[in-house]
């Protein structure tokens, strides 16, 4: 085992997801274990320190006490050809709930066709059968006309959609959602990026903009910020991932574990997604759910998932700046 604190990683994903190939970050080792801190490289040196508060919870802290042993979870469809969602579903590890993404843009920036979408969600929904739950997430593309316009044509293809995540970009684009959809044919709105992005998440519950809340635990600061949050804004969580290796994805594991209740499968089944993780024996889905578990990164994972040396450069470089930032008080 290498005996830095910090390790870096990188991974190739199976499926192209938020326009990504790979994914890499770094491990922080602490006296109560290990850590994750993998911020976007979209995300600045000020919004990243949230997710190095979260890493150094873990590492250094370690978390509440958990009131289950363990957490539902969803498989994660991105963007692909209907024979393509099939498979992801079928060797989901027997999740029962699916969220597939919608509303991706070409290289012109043109929106998929809807036809597409509904093709994807079929092919979904044929491979659940008809017991199984199916939400889309829009990652934020649409305006809110669009979304009403789309959302009636993907809840018939779903057999009934539990919810549709963040389909506009803004809180005013959420509340016009809920507003604009009629009586029993509503499909509830989850909050995403309106929540973990926010200057003030607080504005979604005060707008009426959602259903839903979609709490992430490296960008809102760790497990126990979370659960504050979940306090705050009283209505029902969904636990997802941030495209993490095993050890970021325990940590989520960990705050779904803690939740006073739990009525929704967790978007925590995305280490399937990586061609190589940085455990040996990595927290993916049995019979539908993860167990309430740690595990740890051995030398051979490790070295399966080094880095070239311009990428662990960046990362070290990275957490300096940011560890610099939240040292000096400048973080948000």
């Amino acid at each position: 085992m290498p005996d830095s604190r910090a390790v870096v990683y990188r991974t190739r994903l199976t499926t192209r997801f938020r326009g990504l190939d790979a994914r890499d970050g770094v491990l922080l080792r602490g006296d109560a274990g290990w850590g994750e801190f993998s911020p976007f490289w979209d995300y600045d040196d000020a919004e990243s320190a949230s997710w190095l508060h979260a890493a150094h919870e873990a590492a250094d802290d370690g978390w509440p006490a958990p009131v289950r042993d363990r957490v539902p979870v969803n498989v994660t469809v991105p963007a692909v050809e209907p024979d393509r969602a099939r498979e992801l579903v079928a060797a989901s590890g027997g999740c029962r709930t699916a969220k597939v993404k919608v509303a991706q843009r070409g290289p012109d920036g043109t929106l998929e066709p809807l036809d597409a979408e509904v093709a994807r969600l079929e092919a979904v929904r044929d491979v659940l059968g008809p017991g199984g739950r199916v939400r889309v997430d829009a990652n934020g593309a649409w305006d809110p006309e669009e979304a009403l316009r789309r959302l009636p044509h993907l809840d018939r293809a779903a057999g009934g959609l539990e919810y549709v995540e963040q389909p506009c970009p803004d809180v005013a684009g959420l509340a016009a959602v809920r507003r604009g959809q009629r009586g029993d044919t509503a499909v509830p709105v989850a909050a995403d990026e309106s929540i973990r992005r926010a200057e003030d998440p607080l504005a979604v519950v005060r707008a009426d903009a959602a259903d839903v809340v979609v709490l992430k635990v490296q960008p809102l600061g760790g497990v126990r910020a979370c659960l504050d949050l979940a306090e705050q804004v009283r209505l029902p969580v969904v636990v997802s991932s941030a495209l993490e290796s095993s050890v970021g994805i325990a940590a989520g594991v960990a705050l779904a574990a803690a939740l006073p209740a739990l009525p929704y499968a967790c978007g925590l089944a995305t280490v399937n997604l990586f061609a190589a993780d940085v455990v040996p024996a990595p927290l993916v889905p049995a019979d539908g759910a993860l167990l309430v578990t740690r595990p740890a990164p051995s030398a051979e994972a490790l070295a399966a998932t080094a880095p070239d040396p311009e990428t662990d450069r960046r990362w070290r470089a990275r957490l300096e700046r940011v560890a610099g930032l939240v040292a000096t008080g400048g973080a948000r």
